[in-house]
């Protein structure tokens, strides 16, 4: 199947889907070389420097390995997932045990390293989900969820700030289906205040024991639910 040449327009995007395809489509099978850059080239109608771009975007998905002073080959006929679409299709029994792993860390740390800005967030969150207690069940799990990520903000490491922001698009998703489904919010809108409020007040005094103890509680209780379903 001949590749042709390209239109104008983000070459390295188009090279990159003519190449993948090319072996997505089992024109390349696993462990065959690929024909070199300048061959690429000039089939594809691109410069040499697309080309190389394109394999190193081939490369990051998993597709193809250089090997020095041998060529490229193609190592798999499938890209491999990135982290966002392992977490949408994850169970999300497993995303929870995981949050709870970062989530109570998270929650001890802020109480050690929390600053006045930090307490400032925490009870603003805190005010603003029980706001959110009169409004819809999207607006209140987005409240919820918000409260959460100030905690995090509070431990003051970007490592776990960067991968708690990963899970919050499925957090949100996934706990607007679990309020919906089971109605947890009919007898009580403002369901685990008392939970949120105890979390808050640990860290603002600077007690981590507490503060990853209601943190592990609140958690441990979603996540039964969920076991449940």
């Amino acid at each position: 199947m001949p590749l042709g040449a390209l239109r104008p327009s983000p070459l390295v995007e188009q090279a990159t889907v003519r190449l993948r395809e090319q072996i997505t489509g089992g024109e390349w099978a696993v462990g065959t070389k690929l024909p070199g850059e300048t061959a690429l080239a000039k089939s594809l109608g691109v410069g040499r420097s697309t080309v190389r771009e394109a394999l190193r975007a081939l490369a990051g998905a998993g597709l193809v390995q250089a090997r020095q002073g041998s060529g490229v080959f193609v190592i798999a006929t499938r890209p491999e997932e990135d982290w966002s679409t392992r977490l949408r299709q994850a169970a999300i029994t497993d995303v929870y045990e995981v949050r709870m792993l970062v989530e109570v860390e998270a929650a001890q740390l802020a109480a050690r390293r929390r600053t006045d800005d930090d307490v400032t967030a925490l009870h603003e969150a805190l005010a603003r989900r029980r706001e959110a207690a009169h409004a819809g069940n999207a607006e209140f799990v987005e409240a919820d969820i918000a409260l959460h990520q100030a905690i995090v903000a509070a431990a003051h490491n970007p490592v776990l700030t960067g991968l708690f922001t990963e899970f919050v698009p499925v957090l949100q998703q996934r706990l607007l289906d679990l309020v919906e489904l089971l109605n947890l919010r009919s007898d009580d809108p403002n369901h685990g205040d008392e939970g949120h409020t105890e979390l808050v007040d640990a860290v603002v005094r600077g007690d981590a024991e507490t503060a990853g103890r209601a943190l592990r509680d609140e958690l441990e209780q979603t996540l039964s639910l969920l076991h449940s379903l």
